[in-house]
This record gives structure tokens, sequence and C-alpha cells, in this order.
């Protein structure tokens, strides 16, 4: 590698939204080595982390790295606007002349490897953050995301999984080459877990006595209102439990278009006071100190981010068995977990959680000792780092001066 040089990576997402895959792939950016990367992020726009990223005429920075919108690049499918992204895409990589693309998101990943390959950029990476497809989408459809999957992995360099359960998955699909895999965890900053937060400050907050007799049991839960996380489950089981259980509370941290839909929902189920659904939170860690249960409804997943953040905060979790996230919970060790969509099966695991105050705090131990060394957010950055050096050296890459 010529010295002074460096290796020129731009990242791709289609909306810097709240979300695992967002925010890992902006604290990749930020966090790289500036001494061995130049780097740039493109992002469509309208996300929710928009507002606090300094943005003149679509372009800002962010911690050394240049930021760019991509007016074109839209979260819905739109046959017109994702051909003039691909070829926006294609412009702005002409212009920058990255010696790596990195894309992330289903919808970025497909567009922006199209792009990338147009452009003629040395090296193309994808992450799966979990897949644009599922099995309760339209058949057509599906064979349609998978057949573009396929064929994008045709000329991608490196394949990223958050899973093995995702990265199983896409083998049993042939989409890709297996030699290109990689196994790199979503991370978290494992130091900041848990947090320290007070329990009698906190619940009162949500209109909850913290010294009320039976002591009240909290559910948490994390996400987006969007349908993958399927947040109506979350308020089905609230409602049915609180029925008989009025000392269990259940809070929803997220937000999203569809917020206000499923609050009328918990008011016509009758749960509006033991179900509170709170919106976009910056206190995550320290509701996750204070809860005595992380649930989880979500239908399809990479792995979630939040079910770490749980067990790193020595929380006994209660899921739907999605994707990533029986690579970490161990029935009967750390939690429980049901079949998706098994909403009985799954009220009935929280209820027995819930019950037994001997249970919840077994489990809680193994959630304690759950190895979570390998979701260390900055070991992830420097898992990326070692990849786009072994890439860079494998290729031969010249890199830009």
């Amino acid at each position: 590698m010529p010295e002074n040089c460096k290796i020129k990576i731009v990242h791709i997402v289609t909306r810097l939204d709240f979300g695992g895959a967002q925010f890992n792939t902006l604290y990749t950016a930020d966090n790289l080595d500036k001494s061995i990367f130049e780097v740039h992020l493109l992002a469509g726009p309208g996300g929710t982390m928009d507002k606090d990223i300094p943005m003149s005429h679509g372009s800002g920075h962010h911690k050394g790295i240049a930021i760019s919108v991509i007016p074109e690049l839209r979260r819905e499918i739109s046959p017109f606007y994702d051909t003039r992204a691909v070829f926006a895409i294609a412009a702005k990589l002409r212009q920058i002349r990255p010696d790596i693309v990195h894309t992330h998101s289903s919808k970025a990943g497909i567009l922006g490897r199209i792009a990338a390959r147009i452009a003629g950029v040395p090296l193309i990476i994808h992450t799966f953050h979990g897949f644009g497809f599922h099995p309760y989408q339209n058949a057509l459809i599906r064979k349609i995301y998978v057949s573009l999957e396929k064929f994008c992995a045709r000329f991608s360099s490196a394949l990223i999984f958050v899973s093995k359960s995702n990265m199983d998955y896409a083998c049993s699909l042939k989409i890709g080459k297996k030699e290109k895999y990689h196994l790199i965890r979503s991370g978290i900053k494992l130091s900041a877990y848990p947090a320290k937060a007070d329990r009698n400050i906190i619940l009162p907050s949500f209109g909850i006595n913290p010294e009320s007799l039976p002591r009240p049991v909290i559910v948490f839960s994390i996400g987006n209102s969007k349908p993958q996380k399927n947040m109506g489950d979350f308020i089905r089981a609230a409602a049915e439990i609180s029925k008989t259980r009025k000392n269990v509370f259940f809070v929803f941290a997220g937000g999203g278009e569809e917020l206000p839909k499923f609050k009328k929902m918990a008011e016509g189920l009758g749960a509006s006071e033991n179900c509170i659904l709170a919106g976009w939170r910056s206190d995550s860690a320290a509701l996750l100190s204070i809860c005595d249960i992380y649930a989880m409804t979500s239908l399809w997943e990479g792995l979630p981010r939040s079910l770490v953040e749980a067990f790193a905060s020595g929380k006994p979790a209660v899921c739907y068995r999605a994707d990533g996230i029986a690579d970490i919970l161990e029935d009967g060790i750390n939690g429980f977990s049901s079949e998706k969509k098994d909403i009985s099966g799954f009220i009935r695991l929280l209820e027995q959680v819930i019950d037994n105050a001997e249970l919840r705090a077994r489990l809680a131990e193994g959630a304690k000792k759950t190895p979570l060394n390998d979701f260390d957010i900055d070991y992830m950055v420097r898992q990326q780092e070692t990849l786009y050096k072994e890439l860079a050296l494998k290729s031969s890459l010249v890199v830009n001066s």
C-alpha cells in the first residue's frame, strides 16, 4: 500500500432511522481508523437521526465522515425512484471513487450493490442485518427478493451476517458462495450495561407507583412499529395478562409511523393503563436496568441488539423464536421462546416467569452469564477493519491517493 494513501470506503444505508442496522452503520463509519480509512456515508432522506447530523444542501460531516443524502433512495418500493436511485448512487460513487462499498439494509443492499457494480467499484460488501424477504410475504414477491439477493451476491466480494441462523438460511437458499460468508455480530457498548438507574424515579414517570403492593412487575420491549416487530402481539399479551395481574406493566420504547394506531389498539383492548407505549427513548439502558423481564414478539430478525442489551443488563427474556434470537436465547437458562405467532404459548411462558419470582431470579442469573464478548461494538468495528484490509490485500488493490 503506497505511503500516505488511505482505503476509501463508502457505506450505504437506506435511511438513518433509529434501529440496530442504522446505529451500527453510523458507529462503524465514525470509528474506523481514520489513519487507514477515508470514510463516506450515503443515505436516503427522512431518517429519524437526520436531525442529529448538521447538513447543508444534502451533505454534511459527522465525526470525520462525509455524509451525502441521495433523494431518490426511498424506503418504499418504486420502480421509478429505485431506478433513479441506482444511477444517482452510481454517479456519486464515480465522483468519490471508493475502493470499497459496504451496503446495509435490504433496499440499499440491492440498489447500492448494483450501483457500485455499474460504477466499477473494486470491492463490494453487504451486511445482512436480517433479510428483506420473509415467510409472511406474497410468494411471488418473496421469490423476486431472493432472486435479487442471489444476483447481487454474484458480484459481492464478501457477505456479512449478524447471526448464524441467517447465515445458514442464506446458504440453504444458495445466496452467494459460502467462502464469501463472514459472521460479524451486531455490537453494543457492553461497558454501558447494566446501567445505573433509580426505579423509584423512572416508574412514577410512567404513572406506576414503585412502592405499591404487590410489587410492580415490569415487562419491557424496544422496537419500531413496523410489521417486522409485530407490536400488536405485545399489546395483545399485555391486555390478556393485565386482566388478572394488575401489578404487571408492559412498557414498549419505540416509535414509527404506526405508533398512533397501536395506541388506539391498546385503548380498544382496555390495556392503556398497564400497556405503556412510550415512543422513542434515549434512556433504554436505564429502562432495561429497572425492568424485570424483556419481551419480544418480532416475526423476523437478524439478531436484535436489544436482546443482547437485555442479557447484558441481567434480564431474562421471553421471545418469539425468530431467526438469530436462537443464537443466544437458551430455553430454561436465560429465558424462554415460543413459536412465532403462537400468542397463547408466548403468554403462557410470560405468565410463568411473571408469577414465579424464584424462576425469574434463576433466569436472570443465566442472562448475566450469557457469553457476549463477540457482541462488543468496538470488537465489531475491528473485525470489519480486518476484513477490509484482507480483501484489499487479496485483490492487490491500489488505493486512491
